[in-house]
């Protein structure tokens, strides 16, 4: 039998690594008295990926996400986060976890008695070994990243929609968190600002390297934002792929979803 022999001078092939998994969900299961919210979910996040959850009201797209955090507490299932059991932590642990998961909130949860700058140093004031200078520093380059410093000493209420969307992520990047939870982030807004918004997404992602989970049923969000998108359906994950995959879906109802937007 003839063997082939390598060529010597030849570099063998780089083998790819493997993708880091930095978030594991399995077998999540919510309930709300006799409702049925989220079914043995699984859902797996890679290291610098943007997952979009896509799903249309009530099919627990949102509470998935604060299940992670713990926001709401899960019936069943196991929740890795950054490689601990977050479903087994202490408040004291959980805390300090929730420091490196960063969350944007659908009406991004402003402190309206507070000025744009002052609620961007409220995340840091746990943070005794800055000084004044610093905290001032982290703050001016957290507004620069969303293009909104010169609203650095305005109050939430003289800001539009989009502008206080905004400065909610600047806010939550102030931590420099390496996870982000974006829950509905272009709700509300009109089609110019939501995509501004998504597109802040991506750069959030490429300038940070951060990880994110994306929910949504804005379409168009999910298209721009997305690596890879999961659909829910009644608490179920029912497809998994690219948004290009999904498009083209055999599936009537994933089919349709996508193209009824």
């Amino acid at each position: 039998m003839k063997t082939e022999l390598q060529d010597p001078e030849k570099e063998p092939e780089e083998k790819k690594p493997a993708e880091e998994v930095i978030l594991k969900i399995e077998n999540l299961s919510v309930s709300f008295g006799k409702k049925s919210v989220l079914k043995n979910m699984n859902l797996i996040l890679n290291k610098g990926e943007n997952l979009v959850v896509l799903g249309k009201s009530g099919s627990g797209k949102s509470v998935l996400i604060k299940c992670i955090v713990r926001l709401i507490e899960a019936d069943s299932g196991t929740l890795m986060v950054l490689g601990e059991d977050a479903s087994a932590l202490k408040l004291r642990e959980l805390n300090e976890l929730r420091k490196k998961v960063g969350f944007l909130f659908q009406s991004a949860a402003l402190y309206d008695s507070m000025t744009v700058r002052e609620n961007l140093e409220f995340p840091l004031s746990d943070l005794k070994e800055m000084s004044t200078d610093q905290i001032n520093e982290r703050v001016v380059e957290a507004l620069k990243n969303v293009g909104l410093e010169e609203a650095i000493d305005k109050m939430p209420s003289e800001l539009s929609g989009g502008m206080r969307k905004r400065v909610g992520l600047a806010r939550t990047l102030i931590l420099k968190p390496e996870i982000m939870l974006y829950d509905e982030p272009t709700t509300g807004l009109d089609p110019i600002t939501s995509r501004e918004i998504s597109k802040l997404i991506l750069d959030v992602q490429k300038k940070n390297k951060t990880s994110s989970i994306v929910i949504t049923h804005d379409i168009e969000c999910a298209r721009i934002t997305a690596n890879r998108v999961i659909v829910l359906k009644d608490g179920a994950s029912v497809a998994e792929g690219t948004f290009e995959e999904l498009e083209k879906s055999e599936d009537e109802w994933v089919r349709s979803f996508f193209q009824s937007k």
